[in-house]
Protein backbone atom coordinates (compact mmCIF):
# COMPACT_ATOMS: atom_id res chain seq x y z
CA UNK A 1 0.00 0.00 0.00
CA UNK A 2 1.15 3.57 -1.16
CA UNK A 3 -0.26 6.76 0.02
CA UNK A 4 -1.81 8.87 -2.17
CA UNK A 5 0.45 10.62 -4.97
CA UNK A 6 2.57 13.09 -3.60
CA UNK A 7 4.99 14.13 -6.47
CA UNK A 8 3.56 17.94 -6.62
CA UNK A 9 3.93 18.39 -2.92
CA UNK A 10 7.07 20.02 -1.34
CA UNK A 11 8.27 19.78 2.62
CA UNK A 12 8.63 22.86 4.23
CA UNK A 13 12.52 23.47 5.48
CA UNK A 14 12.67 24.71 8.49
CA UNK A 15 15.38 27.31 9.73
CA UNK A 16 18.24 25.40 11.91
CA UNK A 17 18.11 24.93 15.03
CA UNK A 18 21.11 25.40 17.86
CA UNK A 19 21.50 21.99 18.62
CA UNK A 20 21.23 20.63 14.93
CA UNK A 21 23.97 22.84 14.21
CA UNK A 22 25.71 22.25 17.26
CA UNK A 23 26.03 18.26 16.32
CA UNK A 24 26.93 18.89 13.23
CA UNK A 25 29.75 21.20 13.60
CA UNK A 26 30.83 19.53 17.37
CA UNK A 27 30.25 23.14 19.24
CA UNK A 28 28.79 23.83 22.05
CA UNK A 29 25.42 25.16 22.14
CA UNK A 30 26.02 27.75 24.23
CA UNK A 31 27.96 29.73 21.66
CA UNK A 32 25.52 30.06 19.05
CA UNK A 33 23.05 32.14 18.07
CA UNK A 34 20.05 31.29 16.29
CA UNK A 35 18.73 34.11 14.42
CA UNK A 36 17.18 31.98 11.48
CA UNK A 37 13.78 31.27 12.36
CA UNK A 38 12.16 35.32 12.82
CA UNK A 39 11.78 33.72 16.73
CA UNK A 40 11.33 36.64 19.55
CA UNK A 41 14.92 37.31 21.33
CA UNK A 42 13.66 38.64 24.44
CA UNK A 43 11.83 35.35 24.73
CA UNK A 44 8.08 34.77 25.42
CA UNK A 45 6.12 37.34 26.98
CA UNK A 46 7.02 36.87 31.26
CA UNK A 47 2.58 37.00 31.46
CA UNK A 48 2.38 34.00 29.20
CA UNK A 49 5.17 32.35 30.81
CA UNK A 50 3.72 32.53 34.33
CA UNK A 51 0.15 31.73 33.13
CA UNK A 52 1.19 28.35 31.66
CA UNK A 53 3.05 27.54 34.75
CA UNK A 54 -0.58 28.52 36.59
CA UNK A 55 -2.08 26.25 34.22
CA UNK A 56 -0.03 23.12 34.44
CA UNK A 57 -2.33 21.17 36.91
CA UNK A 58 -5.25 21.62 34.27
CA UNK A 59 -3.96 20.40 31.27
CA UNK A 60 -6.05 17.26 31.93
CA UNK A 61 -9.00 18.95 30.97
CA UNK A 62 -9.65 19.55 27.05
CA UNK A 63 -9.27 23.86 25.69
CA UNK A 64 -13.28 24.60 26.29
CA UNK A 65 -13.14 27.67 28.01
CA UNK A 66 -9.64 28.94 27.82
CA UNK A 67 -10.31 28.78 24.27
CA UNK A 68 -13.98 31.14 24.62
CA UNK A 69 -12.03 33.35 26.86
CA UNK A 70 -9.41 33.83 24.46
CA UNK A 71 -11.54 34.14 21.19
CA UNK A 72 -13.52 36.91 23.19
CA UNK A 73 -10.38 38.38 23.89
CA UNK A 74 -9.04 38.46 20.49
CA UNK A 75 -13.29 39.86 18.92
CA UNK A 76 -12.68 42.86 21.94
CA UNK A 77 -9.30 43.60 20.65
CA UNK A 78 -10.27 43.93 16.87
CA UNK A 79 -13.68 44.59 17.44
CA UNK A 80 -14.92 41.99 15.90
CA UNK A 81 -17.66 39.21 16.89
CA UNK A 82 -16.49 36.02 18.19
CA UNK A 83 -17.46 34.22 15.65
CA UNK A 84 -15.22 36.16 13.58
CA UNK A 85 -11.87 34.49 15.62
CA UNK A 86 -10.65 30.89 14.51
CA UNK A 87 -8.39 29.67 16.91
CA UNK A 88 -5.80 27.33 15.18
CA UNK A 89 -2.76 25.65 15.77
CA UNK A 90 -0.46 28.34 14.75
CA UNK A 91 -1.06 30.78 11.76
CA UNK A 92 -0.60 27.50 9.29
CA UNK A 93 -3.39 25.82 11.25
CA UNK A 94 -5.64 28.77 10.91
CA UNK A 95 -4.49 28.63 7.17
CA UNK A 96 -5.89 25.25 6.63
CA UNK A 97 -9.05 26.03 7.90
CA UNK A 98 -9.48 28.56 5.25
CA UNK A 99 -8.54 26.06 2.72
CA UNK A 100 -11.00 23.64 4.28
CA UNK A 101 -13.58 25.95 4.01
CA UNK A 102 -13.06 27.61 1.11
CA UNK A 103 -11.37 24.54 -2.06
CA UNK A 104 -13.12 22.03 -3.72
CA UNK A 105 -10.96 19.47 -5.38
CA UNK A 106 -9.22 21.05 -8.43
CA UNK A 107 -9.67 25.01 -7.40
CA UNK A 108 -6.81 27.44 -7.75
CA UNK A 109 -5.34 28.95 -5.59
CA UNK A 110 -2.27 32.04 -5.99
CA UNK A 111 0.95 32.25 -4.04
CA UNK A 112 3.59 34.62 -4.20
CA UNK A 113 7.10 33.79 -5.18
CA UNK A 114 8.95 33.82 -3.39
CA UNK A 115 6.94 33.20 -0.43
CA UNK A 116 5.79 31.34 2.66
CA UNK A 117 6.08 27.61 1.33
CA UNK A 118 2.92 26.44 3.32
CA UNK A 119 0.19 28.43 1.45
CA UNK A 120 1.11 26.00 -1.54
CA UNK A 121 1.35 22.66 0.94
CA UNK A 122 -1.81 23.69 2.49
CA UNK A 123 -3.64 24.09 -1.30
CA UNK A 124 -2.05 20.99 -2.22
CA UNK A 125 -3.21 19.28 0.40
CA UNK A 126 -6.92 19.79 0.16
CA UNK A 127 -6.64 19.51 -3.68
CA UNK A 128 -5.82 22.32 -4.76
CA UNK A 129 -3.82 24.18 -7.62
CA UNK A 130 -0.98 26.22 -7.41
CA UNK A 131 -0.11 29.43 -8.88
CA UNK A 132 2.09 32.01 -8.60
CA UNK A 133 2.81 35.69 -8.65
CA UNK A 134 6.25 36.77 -8.34
CA UNK A 135 7.84 39.95 -6.77
CA UNK A 136 10.70 41.34 -8.23
CA UNK A 137 14.38 41.70 -7.02
CA UNK A 138 14.66 44.84 -9.04
CA UNK A 139 11.62 46.14 -7.73
CA UNK A 140 12.93 45.76 -4.64
CA UNK A 141 10.26 43.30 -4.23
CA UNK A 142 7.72 45.83 -3.97
CA UNK A 143 4.10 44.80 -3.80
CA UNK A 144 0.80 46.25 -5.73
CA UNK A 145 -2.34 45.19 -6.95
CA UNK A 146 -1.53 45.50 -10.28
CA UNK A 147 1.55 42.65 -10.05
CA UNK A 148 -0.92 40.48 -8.05
CA UNK A 149 -3.85 41.03 -10.57
CA UNK A 150 -1.41 40.85 -14.14
CA UNK A 151 -1.44 37.34 -12.97
CA UNK A 152 -4.71 36.37 -11.83
CA UNK A 153 -6.80 33.81 -13.24
CA UNK A 154 -9.85 33.26 -11.43
CA UNK A 155 -8.37 31.63 -8.44
CA UNK A 156 -10.29 30.77 -5.58
CA UNK A 157 -7.75 32.22 -2.84
CA UNK A 158 -5.20 34.78 -3.38
CA UNK A 159 -2.63 34.73 -0.89
CA UNK A 160 -0.88 38.01 0.30
CA UNK A 161 1.60 38.52 2.32
CA UNK A 162 1.94 41.92 4.56
CA UNK A 163 5.11 42.14 5.95
CA UNK A 164 6.13 39.46 3.72
CA UNK A 165 8.74 36.98 4.52
CA UNK A 166 11.59 36.81 3.55
CA UNK A 167 11.55 40.47 2.11
CA UNK A 168 9.96 42.54 4.23
CA UNK A 169 8.05 44.71 2.46
CA UNK A 170 4.18 45.71 2.85
CA UNK A 171 1.39 46.22 0.57
CA UNK A 172 -0.63 49.04 1.55
CA UNK A 173 -4.36 48.45 2.54
CA UNK A 174 -5.47 50.86 -0.56
CA UNK A 175 -3.50 47.96 -2.95
CA UNK A 176 -5.84 45.17 -0.60
CA UNK A 177 -8.80 47.07 -1.30
CA UNK A 178 -8.01 46.76 -4.90
CA UNK A 179 -7.11 43.17 -5.19
CA UNK A 180 -10.31 42.42 -4.04
CA UNK A 181 -12.46 44.80 -6.07
CA UNK A 182 -10.58 43.74 -9.46
CA UNK A 183 -11.44 39.78 -8.55
CA UNK A 184 -14.36 37.58 -8.77
CA UNK A 185 -17.17 37.49 -6.25
CA UNK A 186 -16.13 34.22 -4.60
CA UNK A 187 -12.08 34.92 -4.92
CA UNK A 188 -11.07 35.01 -0.81
CA UNK A 189 -8.22 37.15 -0.44
CA UNK A 190 -6.03 36.28 2.89
CA UNK A 191 -3.46 39.05 4.35
CA UNK A 192 -1.35 36.75 6.15
CA UNK A 193 -0.04 39.29 8.58
CA UNK A 194 2.17 37.44 11.18
CA UNK A 195 4.84 39.83 11.20
CA UNK A 196 1.77 42.29 11.81
CA UNK A 197 2.86 43.72 15.09
CA UNK A 198 6.22 44.95 13.99
CA UNK A 199 5.05 47.25 10.81
CA UNK A 200 3.71 50.76 11.04
CA UNK A 201 0.83 50.31 9.50
CA UNK A 202 -3.20 49.53 10.24
CA UNK A 203 -4.62 45.48 9.91
CA UNK A 204 -6.37 44.61 6.96
CA UNK A 205 -8.98 43.48 9.67
CA UNK A 206 -10.29 46.92 9.57
CA UNK A 207 -11.60 46.30 6.06
CA UNK A 208 -13.57 42.98 7.30
CA UNK A 209 -16.40 45.51 8.58
CA UNK A 210 -17.38 46.55 4.85
CA UNK A 211 -16.63 43.17 3.55
CA UNK A 212 -17.08 39.63 2.74
CA UNK A 213 -13.90 38.60 0.92
CA UNK A 214 -11.18 39.34 2.93
CA UNK A 215 -9.43 37.57 5.55
CA UNK A 216 -6.46 37.65 7.72
CA UNK A 217 -3.79 35.89 10.22
CA UNK A 218 -2.54 36.56 12.77
CA UNK A 219 0.24 34.59 15.25
CA UNK A 220 1.30 34.71 18.67
CA UNK A 221 4.74 33.49 17.66
CA UNK A 222 6.20 36.38 16.40
CA UNK A 223 5.87 39.75 18.71
CA UNK A 224 4.32 37.74 21.72
CA UNK A 225 6.92 34.92 21.56
CA UNK A 226 5.26 32.28 22.22
CA UNK A 227 5.90 30.32 18.92
CA UNK A 228 6.82 26.82 20.47
CA UNK A 229 3.28 26.81 21.58
CA UNK A 230 2.08 27.13 18.34
CA UNK A 231 -1.26 29.65 18.37
CA UNK A 232 -2.76 31.39 15.99
CA UNK A 233 -5.79 32.65 14.54
CA UNK A 234 -7.95 34.01 11.24
CA UNK A 235 -10.17 36.51 11.43
CA UNK A 236 -12.74 36.44 8.81
CA UNK A 237 -16.15 38.06 7.70
CA UNK A 238 -19.15 37.48 9.64
CA UNK A 239 -21.40 36.68 6.73
CA UNK A 240 -19.81 33.09 6.93
CA UNK A 241 -18.18 32.81 10.15
CA UNK A 242 -20.44 29.96 11.24
CA UNK A 243 -18.12 27.89 8.83
CA UNK A 244 -15.59 27.21 11.53
CA UNK A 245 -17.73 24.78 13.31
CA UNK A 246 -17.43 22.58 10.39
CA UNK A 247 -13.94 22.85 9.59
CA UNK A 248 -11.75 23.25 12.51
CA UNK A 249 -9.49 20.34 14.43
CA UNK A 250 -11.79 19.81 17.52
CA UNK A 251 -9.46 21.86 20.24
CA UNK A 252 -6.63 22.30 18.26
CA UNK A 253 -5.64 25.38 20.58
CA UNK A 254 -4.29 24.10 23.60
CA UNK A 255 -5.04 24.28 27.17
CA UNK A 256 -1.78 26.21 27.84
CA UNK A 257 -1.80 27.53 24.03
CA UNK A 258 -4.59 29.68 25.25
CA UNK A 259 -3.88 30.64 28.56
CA UNK A 260 -0.66 31.65 27.47
CA UNK A 261 -1.95 33.65 24.67
CA UNK A 262 -4.97 35.48 26.93
CA UNK A 263 -1.48 36.07 29.00
CA UNK A 264 0.17 37.52 26.44
CA UNK A 265 -2.42 39.99 25.41
CA UNK A 266 -2.36 42.21 28.46
CA UNK A 267 1.57 42.12 28.46
CA UNK A 268 2.17 45.87 26.16
CA UNK A 269 5.69 45.87 27.85
CA UNK A 270 6.70 42.95 26.28
CA UNK A 271 5.35 43.65 22.98
CA UNK A 272 6.59 47.23 22.50
CA UNK A 273 9.98 46.05 23.49
CA UNK A 274 10.07 43.44 20.98
CA UNK A 275 8.92 46.03 18.25
CA UNK A 276 11.63 48.50 19.36
CA UNK A 277 13.76 45.87 19.57
CA UNK A 278 13.26 44.60 15.89
CA UNK A 279 13.29 48.43 14.66
CA UNK A 280 16.85 48.98 16.13
CA UNK A 281 17.81 45.69 14.75
CA UNK A 282 16.70 46.32 11.30
CA UNK A 283 18.36 50.06 11.20
CA UNK A 284 21.37 48.63 12.59
CA UNK A 285 21.92 45.72 10.26
CA UNK A 286 21.14 47.69 7.35
CA UNK A 287 23.45 50.48 7.95
CA UNK A 288 26.50 48.33 9.18
CA UNK A 289 26.54 45.02 7.11
CA UNK A 290 28.13 45.17 4.17
CA UNK A 291 26.31 43.50 1.58
CA UNK A 292 22.95 44.95 0.28
CA UNK A 293 19.15 44.79 2.30
CA UNK A 294 15.89 45.68 1.39
CA UNK A 295 13.77 48.14 3.80
CA UNK A 296 11.71 45.77 6.34
CA UNK A 297 9.01 45.71 8.61
CA UNK A 298 8.98 42.72 10.10
CA UNK A 299 11.34 41.26 12.47
CA UNK A 300 14.20 40.50 10.07
CA UNK A 301 16.16 41.90 7.43
CA UNK A 302 16.85 40.41 3.87
CA UNK A 303 20.62 40.87 2.45
CA UNK A 304 22.07 40.05 -0.95
CA UNK A 305 25.61 38.09 0.23
CA UNK A 306 26.37 36.42 -3.67
CA UNK A 307 26.04 32.74 -2.62
CA UNK A 308 23.80 32.49 0.67
CA UNK A 309 24.72 28.68 1.40
CA UNK A 310 28.32 29.63 1.49
CA UNK A 311 27.80 32.28 3.56
CA UNK A 312 25.29 30.37 5.96
CA UNK A 313 28.02 27.31 6.26
CA UNK A 314 30.98 30.08 7.22
CA UNK A 315 28.80 32.00 9.85
CA UNK A 316 27.57 28.76 11.41
CA UNK A 317 31.40 27.94 12.00
CA UNK A 318 31.66 30.88 13.92
CA UNK A 319 28.57 30.23 16.18
CA UNK A 320 26.08 32.26 14.05
CA UNK A 321 22.86 30.29 12.75
CA UNK A 322 20.82 32.92 9.80
CA UNK A 323 18.81 31.45 6.98
CA UNK A 324 19.89 30.72 3.54
CA UNK A 325 17.27 31.76 1.74
CA UNK A 326 17.55 28.92 -1.17
CA UNK A 327 14.25 27.60 -0.57
CA UNK A 328 12.68 30.57 -1.12
CA UNK A 329 13.89 30.75 -5.06
CA UNK A 330 16.50 33.27 -3.41
CA UNK A 331 20.10 31.38 -3.63
CA UNK A 332 21.97 34.57 -3.25
CA UNK A 333 20.48 35.92 -0.18
CA UNK A 334 20.27 35.20 3.65
CA UNK A 335 17.46 36.45 6.11
CA UNK A 336 18.69 37.47 9.33
CA UNK A 337 16.43 37.75 12.50
CA UNK A 338 16.91 40.61 14.51
CA UNK A 339 18.21 39.66 17.84
CA UNK A 340 19.31 41.55 20.77
CA UNK A 341 21.63 44.38 20.88
CA UNK A 342 24.48 42.09 21.35
CA UNK A 343 23.63 39.29 19.45
CA UNK A 344 22.81 41.68 16.66
CA UNK A 345 26.13 43.00 16.68
CA UNK A 346 28.05 40.19 16.92
CA UNK A 347 25.91 38.50 14.11
CA UNK A 348 27.20 41.28 11.60
CA UNK A 349 30.42 41.52 12.75
CA UNK A 350 31.02 37.81 11.72
CA UNK A 351 28.94 38.16 8.55
CA UNK A 352 31.51 40.95 7.72
CA UNK A 353 34.42 38.69 8.71
CA UNK A 354 32.69 36.27 6.25
CA UNK A 355 32.07 38.26 3.31
CA UNK A 356 35.41 40.28 3.63
CA UNK A 357 37.16 37.09 4.04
Amino acid sequence: MQPRDLSSHTAYRAGRGIEEVARELGLDPANLVKLSSNENPHGPSPKAAAAVEAAAPTIHTYPKTSAADLTDALATKWSVTGEQIWLANGGDGALDYLCRAMLEPGDEVLVTKPGFAYYAMSARYHHGEVNEYPLQKADDFAQTAAGVLDHYDGERIIFLTSPHNPTGSVMALDEVVTVADETAEETLVVVDEAYGEFAEMDSAISLLSDRDDIAVLRTFSKAYGIAGLRLGYAVVPEVWADAYARVNTPFAASELACRAGLAALSDDEHVEKSVATAAWAREYISENLEAKTWESAGNFVLADVGDGSAVTKAAQREGIIVRDCSSFGLPESIRITCGTEETTKRAVSVLNEVLTS
